[in-house]
């Protein structure tokens, strides 16, 4: 099959494609700064039509991951460009394929798990989860992650593309063993001995290892009756401080120190980030995914944080 990737030069474009690539697919990857990779690296603003649209004609299926950083201060500048390379990528991409002559098969849209509202209760699917935004107590900076995931979707929607098959990928935290991702950041916490409970503890971390995070992408590919929101995330979310613990016995560290809530926000200033990223809590299942069979690889986190952790120990080949 023939893959285009919109904003596919960041650590989950490069580790797809690299799957893609090594299973004999045809990967283009489109970015706004191309460089030297296995597969074709081509040009494209982001934000509006230009000869990269060419490469959407006849293409099988376009993988969108498009969009700024959110490991950023949520300040107003930040915010807009936040909000900005999301809708303005995603309107383009609608744009070209209907345009297209040869329109792609399948449009896989990123979204992000984070749409959920944030609760303890119970675990949200696509059917019966409760999309946040209305939450009481909690920080505008978390209503503002929940305006952006909604818009992101709602332009989705919006693309005037009838023979187009579209899917938003509500996924967790991907975890790879690749440098410079999250699961390094946070075995670099562990190896400090900062690895322990952040806040109480009881908020719930979705993830979801990057061999099943590939799969779960062909899986849709396969099926077509897979429309609408999917969220892509492991079947068995877990409390923070319970996944810290399971990282830190697969790490063989015996010691992680906790971190207060008010130590959070000191050091999240510090690192320029937002709390965020480590107190809001995402309790997130793959109703749709489990309903059609699809089998995780790596189903439990002590499982998936073995592998991660041994591999991250040897360069990847």
């Amino acid at each position: 099959m023939r893959f285009v990737i919109p904003g596919g030069s960041g650590q989950v474009g490069t580790l797809l494609a690299r799957e893609l690539l090594h299973r004999g697919h045809d990967v283009v990857v489109l970015s706004r700064h191309p460089s030297a990779a296995p597969w074709r690296t081509v040009f494209w603003d982001a934000e509006r039509s230009g000869p990269w649209t060419r490469e959407l004609e006849g293409a099988d299926v376009i993988v969108n991951l498009a969009g700024r950083s959110v490991n950023c201060r949520y300040s107003p500048a930040n915010r807009r460009d936040i909000l900005d390379s999301r809708v303005a990528s995603t309107r383009a991409v609608g744009e070209a394929i209907t345009a297209s002559r040869h329109p792609p098969r399948l449009w896989l849209q990123a979204s992000t798990a984070t749409i959920y509202a944030h609760r303890f209760d119970l675990p949200n699917d696509e059917a019966t989860g409760i999309i946040g935004g209305s939450e009481p107590d909690v920080p505008d900076t978390w209503r503002f992650s929940i305006e952006v995931a909604t818009a992101w979707e709602r332009t989705l929607n919006d693309a005037r593309v009838p023979g187009t098959r579209r899917v938003a990928l509500r996924s967790a935290m991907i975890m790879s063993p690749d440098r410079g991702g999250i699961f390094d950041a946070l075995a670099g916490l562990v190896r400090k001995g900062l690895g322990g409970r952040a806040g109480s503890g009881r908020q719930y971390v979705s993830w979801i290892h990057e061999a099943d995070f590939v799969e779960a992408l062909l899986w849709i590919i396969a099926h077509d009756d897979l429309e609408g929101p999917v969220n892509v995330a492991s079947p068995a979310p877990l409390p923070q401080a319970e996944f810290m613990a399971d990282l830190r016995r697969a790490m063989g560290v015996r010691i992680g120190l906790p971190a207060t809530r008010w130590m959070l926000e000191v050091g999240a200033i510090a690192m320029k980030t937002e709390t965020e990223l480590i107190l809001k809590s995402r309790r997130v299942i793959p109703g749709r995914l489990l309903a059609q069979g699809f089998e995780f690889q790596f189903p439990t986190w002590p499982l998936a944080a073995a592998d991660l952790s041994r591999r991250r120990s040897r360069p990847r080949s």
